[in-house]
């Protein structure tokens, strides 16, 4: 099967219309009281591998109902005014979120290039996610 556009395409069409900003400048505004670092992954990513300090998880997959304040799964954060740094793993999916979310309306949205690999291999601070207990 031929696909129309690729995932490949379609980040690379999303980068095209996003700010990314580099490691060293995601760690300059990490701990802002402006700034909200979003992590994408997903949780079983958060818990094997841990996140940045202080980043709000929000899983992929519900980040357009959460951004919406007329969903009934909206998250009061996304209505801060504050500046969103999203992140994934590797660039991604971060630069697929921001996208969408610029096209929603959210003002201040930029990607961190190279994701949560690249601030871990930088030597960045992580913090650990632990499992919660099943109920």
């Amino acid at each position: 099967m031929k696909l129309k556009k690729g995932f490949r395409q379609l980040v690379d069409e999303a980068k095209s219309r996003i700010t990314t900003i580099g490691i060293d400048e995601a760690s300059r505004r990490h701990g802002r009281d402006d700034v909200v670092f979003v992590d994408l992954r997903d949780v079983r990513e958060l818990e094997r591998e841990g996140l940045i300090p202080g980043a709000f998880h929000c899983p992929r997959g519900m980040l357009e109902f959460w951004i919406d304040p007329d969903s009934p799964y909206h998250k009061d954060v996304f209505a801060s005014g504050k500046e969103f740094v999203f992140y994934c793993n590797g660039a991604w999916r971060s630069a697929l979120a921001a996208d969408v979310a610029q096209q929603m309306g959210l003002p201040r949205v930029v990607e961190m290039d190279g994701g949560f690999t690249a601030w871990k291999n930088a030597g960045l601070p992580v913090a650990q996610r632990t499992k919660k207990p099943a109920s």
